[in-house]
């Protein structure tokens, strides 16, 4: 039984809920995070980029409401521009 391998789940120890909601909340409201997706990976050479603001409190849930909105709006494009 030496010879076996622990998985890495089985070996990294598990973050208690509390500690989780601590680390969140050391990044500071308004903080910007950008991630740029390698041109190599995307369809004909296009620009991918992500930007990430972290937001609570009230500004978080107008945020949520602006990101259901965009959704249902791409959701209700797509199915009426289906290929068929």
């Amino acid at each position: 039984m030496a010879d076996e391998q622990a998985s890495p789940q089985a070996s990294a120890p598990e973050l208690d809920e509390e500690i989780v909601l601590e680390l969140l909340n050391t990044i500071p409201n308004g903080t910007i995070y950008s991630y740029n997706l390698d041109d190599s990976k995307t369809p004909g050479g296009l620009k991918v980029r992500w930007k990430i603001r972290v937001a609570t409190g009230t500004e978080a849930d107008r945020w949520d409401a602006r990101q259901a909105d965009a959704i249902k709006e791409l959701l209700t494009w797509a199915s009426q521009h289906q290929r068929r």
